[in-house]
């Protein structure tokens, strides 16, 4: 249990570094900010759209009469805002990581460099960067709407549904958006997803200690914006922890680091 406290330790880390390191925590915004921005156009563009879309869909409730038909669009008006809804917080977080890698990129080399020790670079040209993230977070989020699926469906079981189900979600949301920050520096590092996940995997508690309030916490409007610097910037110290250079490794080798399991 000691490594959950390691793991919210780890985030008040990265929160402090990028609070002594003002400028950083503004460079770090920007990401965050453009997505934001982006995201409530679509959102306000959906809200005007919704209405005309329930209409389109459901040509046999023309006839309909009144409130059934209105009732009925209104409600698929409704739902389609809330998928809508919904897929905006699960993707918000990758979608920054990506219009942000390199100013993430950046932030997470300028916490190795602050910190001692190796500065390792991924050496990829910017294009296969975006490539390689855009990739996994695919690969990721596929893996997050099937345990989302499985959840909802399990959410309709008396008493566990509304009781360990929600617990469960979180610590699923809190796993996957720890892998996603900590793809930033690991990425650097050489390590594929599937070693990521091995990773963190195997120190499952102290990634839900850096991931699951960190979820609670993006549940806030507005508030990932203004944590994400500092949740980056702690993934990197905790990456720092859990992967170790490999003194053996040929300098230029992507595979020179020893991941720390246990």
């Amino acid at each position: 249990m000691r490594d959950l406290g390691v793991g919210f330790g780890y985030l008040m880390k990265g929160q402090r570094w990028v609070g002594g390191h003002g400028k950083w925590f503004g460079f770090g915004l920007l990401p965050g900010l453009v997505t934001l921005v982006l995201y409530a156009a679509a959102l306000v563009g959906l809200g005007y759209g919704a209405d005309d879309f329930a209409a389109w869909a459901t040509p046999f409730a023309a006839d309909w009469s009144s409130p059934w038909q209105g009732l009925f669009r209104g409600f698929l008006t409704a739902l389609v805002f809330c998928f809508g809804l919904f897929l905006a917080v699960i993707t918000f977080t990758a979608v920054t990581l990506l219009v942000g890698q390199p100013f993430y990129e950046s932030l997470s080399e300028q916490v190795d460099r602050t910190e001692g020790g190796d500065v390792p670079e991924s050496g990829l040209p910017l294009w296969r960067e975006l490539w390689i993230s855009a990739r996994d977070s695919l690969r990721v989020l596929a893996r997050v709407v099937l345990y989302g699926v499985l959840l909802f469906a399990l959410g309709f079981i008396p008493v566990v549904g509304q009781t360990v189900i929600p617990v469960t979600g979180f610590c699923v949301s809190g796993f996957f958006l720890a892998e996603e920050l900590t793809a930033v520096a690991l990425q650097r590092r050489g390590v594929e997803l599937k070693d990521r996940l091995g990773l963190l995997r195997g120190r499952r508690l102290l990634t839900l200690g850096f991931g699951v309030p960190l979820t609670l916490a993006f549940l806030v409007p507005f508030l990932a914006v203004f944590l994400m610097p500092g949740a980056v910037a702690g993934a990197t110290l905790m990456v720092r922890d859990l992967v170790a250079p490999d003194a053996d490794a040929e300098p230029a080798s992507p595979a020179r680091y020893t991941l720390h399991k246990d």
